[in-house]
């Protein structure tokens, strides 16, 4: 029973972390003052330059590796670090990053960012290579393509509620991971080093997640 996402002594844990990652959606959204502007502009951006294509979301990915790689962006969201919370601010600085990243992917793609299938499937994808297990342990049987077409029908109020809750428990691996991340950061040079580049590679798994889920031909 413990390899389970959920168990009833972690439902708590789970309901607070989804509390979590309803504000920083609700933050990636909506952008963080003058350090971010609202999602739609970030996306209108990159569609005005390339339109809606493949170049647009691989140069916002760039762009987007490239900020969590930088530790200065980490430190510097002052909306971030001021929420009531219960993440260190780094966790929740990239959490906003990632989270960004993968609705601007679905906004790109066409879908609808703000319904509750679509942030329900973003947050799905903020567990990586966990997705198929978050899925299936939800409830949906089959997960032989994650694709928002092949889930969208399949999302009732019910499935919506345990996949939220299974991402919320996720949170806690990912505060581990990241905890083993700052053992590393104490040391000066080294430190910097490990936690860019495991920012920058972190970013990378979850666009490969997004694409394939928010694939208009799938």
């Amino acid at each position: 029973m413990k390899n389970k996402l959920l168990t009833s002594d972690n439902k708590a844990i789970a309901q607070q972390n989804l509390s979590t990652l309803d504000q920083v959606y609700n933050l990636a959204l909506n952008g963080i003052g003058v350090m971010s502007e609202p999602l739609e502009q970030f996306v209108s951006d990159y569609v005005s330059q390339y339109g809606r294509t493949e170049k647009a979301i691989d140069k916002m990915v760039s762009a987007q590796k490239l900020k969590l790689a930088t530790s200065g962006f980490i430190t510097g969201l002052g909306g971030l670090i001021t929420l009531p919370i219960a993440i260190p601010a780094d966790l929740a600085s990239s959490l906003y990053v990632e989270m960004r990243m993968i609705a601007a992917i679905a906004s790109l793609r066409g879908y609808d960012i703000y319904s509750d299938q679509v942030k329900t499937l973003v947050y799905a994808c903020m567990v990586g290579n966990a997705i198929g297990d978050v899925i299936k342990q939800a409830g949906i049987k089959t997960a032989t393509q994650l694709t928002v077409k092949k889930l969208l029908p399949k999302l009732t109020r019910e499935i919506i509620v345990k996949v939220n809750k299974a991402v919320g428990f996720r949170l806690l691996t990912k505060g581990g991971t990241k905890g083993l991340i700052n053992v590393g950061k104490a040391l000066p040079v080294i430190g910097g080093i490990v936690g860019g580049s495991f920012n920058y590679f972190e970013v990378e798994v979850y666009a490969k997640w997004a694409k394939a889920m928010f694939n208009e031909n799938a």
